[in-house]
């Protein structure tokens, strides 16, 4: 039987196994520490293991949040969440240039090719090399035929999933399914179809669904959640089929229509409405799988059936629950008071927190009225003037808003947890203030998955464990409404899945509020993309989720020009002069970034590596 061990831990332990490997492009060292060769490692059960645990390594976590510097590949995290209409970490980060001053293919920072290609080299060489171990003379350890089934399994979802996150950042790639030579001139290899990755993935997956012994259905054993299941691969297979069906990877994106190869392979294929479908029937494959298994996560006020809209949404995060389908094996990043996500989203009052992650105006403007009407539709907004709440006075724009509203936003005037300060995010200066100073640019701080037990003073909680989460059901219920209207706008089901989210974030039903959406196909793209954009906010969806619907130079999704937030740095002294709205920064957008270039200097090595249309 396979040996029991902490997967959360030996995962994310398997980071310092990198240090053993020299990694090139597709590259792992045929030597580890100690000058063992392939065949020693692959005859070791505890050096199998290490070599497997290592491929573990490129999930994505995505409490990660800060794009601080290029070392690495950054993109394997979340720094998606700064690099569109969300998230303003000020002037000092990498995100910042990138999307003030645009980029070209050797300065983007937020890259996945050469992290997941090394891992894919991983996969493969585990593939190749591994087999069953059995115990010889006095060894203790070995690796029986039912362990090294579910490690080839793992293995093989890893190197199908690394594919997938590939193609969602770059498009069409390379499909390299053996270890080859990284000196070798095989590794100059042109990019596959579009049509060849999404099949490759979707097949790799299902085979994985089928196959008994490998991957478990679910996992429950919580030294085990962050193996990938059945249930995680049908997810994959889902989300891939929507991203071919989508117009930037279906017909959409004219300048990728030209794209081919140097024997003139095409890369892209025109229009095929009837991808909608096939993404319809995974996305079903996975629902009816997830039934039973999966649910929305829900808190009910004591004694009855009625949803604590607040308490659900804020515990959603605290810990594994039944909404989760998949959730990285990383510690979230989250540590006072040195750098993580609770620190970059602390106000500086509260024992120095760094509070630097600020809220997009845009972002704030998107959120829903408790009406579950639009800022644009409601009665209950007003414009300006102050409400006194708590003994605060709250600006009136923050009044009324939807619960996601008050578990995302944190906002002037409101108080922080455990000491129950009331938080002052103006500065005010005579000249503009320095702009370098660590501050929420927007006048907003995030804090969404924020631990609210945690403060740096004394005894008090300064970590907490959270799952950083990679797919959750609400996603996938907003997905399934999104195929539904692309197929049928007059199909019941849209409504009742939006529906269903809406619920749980504690506001009207659109079937109550809004029927006549109902077979209006362009109106209810509207309103998904609404709930999406709320729902998911800095879970890294949203960079994504404009590009494939190609929608980044429309007004309400713009990912470039001028975006705003309060003033931060009136006159000194002129407290009111802080919810004037005023341009935070001014981002430059594209046609080209619709997808990531491939590392130039892969490109450069290449004969056959073709480049993304505009770089």
């Amino acid at each position: 039987t396979m040996r029991s061990f902490n997967i959360i831990k030996s995962i994310a332990y398997a980071c310092v196994a990198l240090a053993m490997f020299s990694c090139n492009y597709l590259d792992v060292s045929d030597e580890l520490a100690g000058n063992l060769s392939k065949e020693q490692v692959f005859n070791d059960p505890s050096y199998t293991r290490r070599w497997h645990r290592n491929i573990f390594t490129g999930i994505p976590d995505y409490s990660n949040i800060r794009v601080k510097d290029v070392k690495g590949d950054v993109g394997i995290n979340n720094p998606w969440a700064a690099l569109c209409d969300e998230l303003n970490f000020g002037n000092l980060t990498q995100a910042a240039y990138n999307v003030q001053g645009g980029f070209n293919a050797g300065s983007a920072c937020a890259h996945r090719w050469g992290t997941l290609y090394k891992l894919i080299r991983q996969a493969n060489t585990f593939l190749e090399e591994s087999h069953v171990i059995a115990p010889t003379g006095s060894q203790v350890d070995f690796l029986d035929e039912n362990e090294y089934k579910q490690l080839v399994a793992q293995a093989k979802f890893l190197r199908a999933f690394y594919y997938y996150q590939l193609f969602e950042l770059y498009g069409p790639i390379p499909l390299v399914n053996e270890a080859l030579d990284p000196y070798n001139s095989e590794l100059d290899l042109p990019r596959n179809s579009v049509d060849e990755v999404v099949d490759y993935i979707c097949k790799e997956m299902k085979a994985l669904v089928d196959e008994d012994g490998g991957l478990s259905p679910i996992e429950t054993d919580e030294n085990r959640l962050a193996l990938p299941t059945k249930g995680v691969a049908l997810a994959v297979i889902a989300k891939t089929r929507i991203l071919a069906a989508s117009p930037l990877y279906n017909g959409g994106y004219a300048e990728a229509l030209t794209l081919v190869n140097n024997d003139g392979k095409r890369l892209f294929p025109d229009a095929d409405p009837n991808k909608w479908k096939i993404a319809k029937e995974a996305m079903e494959e996975f629902l009816t799988f997830a039934n039973g298994k999966y649910s929305l996560y829900k808190v009910y006020k004591s004694g009855t059936q009625t949803i604590d809209a607040d308490n659900s949404l804020y515990n959603l995060f605290m810990s594994y629950n039944k909404e989760i389908i998949w959730a990285s094996s990383k510690t979230f990043f989250n540590k006072l008071p040195s750098w993580g996500y609770d620190w970059l989203c602390t106000p500086f009052s509260e024992q120095k927190g760094n509070q630097s992650a600020g809220v997009m105006q845009e972002l704030v403007d998107d959120f829903f009225m408790k009406d579950g009407l639009t800022i644009k539709e409601s009665p209950l907004y007003k414009e300006d003037g102050f409400t006194t709440q708590n003994g605060q006075a709250i600006y009136n724009q923050w009044i009324d808003r939807e619960p996601r509203f008050y578990q995302t936003v944190f906002y002037q005037g409101r108080k922080w947890q455990v000491k129950n300060n009331p938080i002052n995010f103006y500065y005010g200066s005579n000249n503009g203030a320095d702009k370098s100073a660590t501050y929420p640019a927007t006048g907003y701080l995030l804090f969404k998955r924020e631990c609210r037990k945690l403060y740096n003073q004394g005894s008090l909680p300064k970590v907490q464990y959270r799952p950083s989460i990679i797919f959750r059901l609400a996603d996938f219920y907003l997905l399934y409404a999104e195929v539904l209207n692309e197929i049928n706008p007059n199909d019941l089901r849209i409504l009742e899945y939006i529906d269903y989210v809406r619920e749980r974030a504690g506001i009207p039903l659109l079937k109550n509020i809004k029927p006549e959406l109902l077979g209006n196909q362009e109106a209810l793209r509207e309103a998904i993309r609404r709930e999406r954009r709320v729902e998911l906010c800095t879970e890294g969806q949203r960079y994504f989720d404009v590009r494939r619907w190609m929608i980044a130079e429309k007004d309400g999704y713009k990912q470039g020009g001028d975006f705003y937030g309060m003033n931060m740095f009136g006159p000194k002294g002129d407290r009111s002069a802080f919810y004037e709205r005023v341009l935070v920064e001014t981002r430059k957008f594209n046609k080209s970034m619709y997808l990531y270039p491939i590392p130039l200097d892969q490109v450069q090595i290449s004969k056959q590596m073709v480049q993304n249309p505009g770089w």
